[in-house]
């Protein structure tokens, strides 16, 4: 009786909203388009009879199994999906023998899902290679990791790699818009007010399958789902913001003015301002490495490392993790010694070259490598300076037209003002002064 009752509730129980709109064939999935047009391997695979191996990489909904459940149905194959959280070695064979018993008696082929592969350690993995091997199954998995670092090496091989890239905000909003009207979905039961569908392409941070429980939340509190139903489903606070308009622009040059004022608690305000309201990282990250150059500069060297590290850190960890290495780059930044001095140099010099101040590249450093160089003179009398003492030797090396024009002033400030003492020390032995 508890297993009669059990199987009643659970078909009384209704599938969550991401489950039911998920799509039924290629042509239905939103995004990833780079996988999905004609002539793509994954579609000539599915359109394709033979079993296959994939690897499917990236962020978390982003359709990973979506498209494996859509192969599953396209293809007519049954769909067995285990979650390597919870899923061992026996699991897995078991998986793969009740396979070889379908496809032994019927005929029909079975597509083993395994989500979160990377869970798996070394002999789980092993596991999978015969039903790979002798493709007695078409294996899918999925990974938010690298699997160059998380996936053994024979497994990988036998195997496409598709990556997966994070779904525009325009793809999360054609996800929304079709979850409301779809019969699957709420069926027209409910209206969504622009400005809430705003917000909630915001909350989903490119993650398909959060927009869809966060909108299933706000519409089992109200038929007319505005900004506030959804602050109140999802209990996060709409923040103002406009990555288009005005407050795209009036933040980020807070962000800057801040760091520049080396005042690091308003630069992360504004940093989470801008997380918060789902600002691309990347935008954020460039900002920084900019700023490091440009109002850090050679007062302090390693803030530039810092930011650059960052940025490469976004790139790997995405959000939410890819914070705390925004923060640490902007707290660098607004506490490090400041100087404009790097960017006011090129900024002078590219505005003499542009007034025509160019002038002709002194005999002696031209190249002298090309045959034919040694008879135009080119290199004639150029003096090596790892041959002098500190490395150093009077020579001319700009153009005679901007040959006393100075362009890098260092400042005193931080870690600039030795280099400054240095500099000034060369340009005049350079200069003979």
């Amino acid at each position: 009786m508890d297993s009669l009752f059990d199987s009643a509730a659970e078909e009384a129980t209704p599938q969550p909203l991401a489950v039911r709109m998920r799509p039924r064939t290629l042509d239905e999935v939103i995004g990833q388009r780079h996988l999905l047009g004609p002539g793509t391997p994954l579609r000539r695979l599915v359109e394709s009879e033979a079993p296959m191996s994939l690897f499917l990489w990236g962020p978390p909904g982003t359709g990973k199994t979506t498209l494996a459940y859509v192969v599953s149905n396209v293809t007519k194959r049954r769909f067995v999906e285990i979650s390597a959280v919870s899923a061992g070695v026996k699991d897995v064979r078991a998986a793969i023998d009740n396979a070889r018993r379908e496809l032994g008696m019927t005929g029909r082929q079975t597509v083993l899902f395994v989500d979160e592969v990377h869970r798996f350690n070394k002999a789980q993995q092993d596991a999978l290679l015969p039903a790979v091997e002798n493709r007695w199954v078409t294996f899918i998995g999925a990974t938010t990791e690298n699997p160059f670092f998380s996936v053994i090496s024979p497994l990988l091989s036998r195997s496409l790699l598709l990556t997966l890239e994070s779904l525009s905000d325009d793809d999360v909003r054609a996800v929304l818009e079709r979850a409301v009207s779809d019969p699957r979905g709420l069926g027209g039961r409910a209206t969504l007010a622009p400005q809430a569908l705003d917000h909630l392409v915001r909350l989903a941070g490119g993650d398909a399958r959060r927009s869809l429980t966060y909108l299933e939340a706000a519409a089992l509190l109200a038929d007319d789902i505005t900004v506030e139903v959804v602050e109140k489903a999802v209990d996060k606070a709409a923040v103002r913001y406009d990555r288009q308009g005005d407050q795209h622009y009036d933040v980020i040059s807070a962000f800057i003015k801040s760091m520049r004022g080396s005042d690091a608690d308003a630069a992360l305000h504004y940093l989470a301002r801008m997380i918060e309201a789902g600002e691309d990282p990347r935008f954020i990250a460039r900002r920084i490495v900019i700023f490091a150059s440009e109002d850090v500069g050679m007062a302090d060297p390693a803030c530039l490392q810092t930011a650059v590290a960052a940025a490469q850190a976004v790139q790997l960890i995405g959000l939410p993790e890819g914070q705390i290495n925004l923060a640490h780059a902007v707290i660098h930044c607004a506490l490090a010694p400041k100087s404009n001095a790097v960017v006011k140099a090129i900024g002078a010099a590219i505005g003499d070259v542009r007034k025509g101040l160019i002038g002709q590249v002194p005999q002696h450093l031209r190249d002298a490598h090309y045959p034919g160089a040694a008879k135009l003179g080119h290199g004639d009398d150029y003096r090596y300076p790892h041959d002098f003492d500190h490395g150093l030797v009077r020579q001319e090396y700009a153009p005679e037209q901007v040959r006393e024009r100075r362009y890098y002033e260092p400042t005193r400030h931080g870690a600039e003002a030795p280099v400054a003492d240095r500099w000034s020390r060369i340009r005049d032995f350079l200069r003979g002064s």
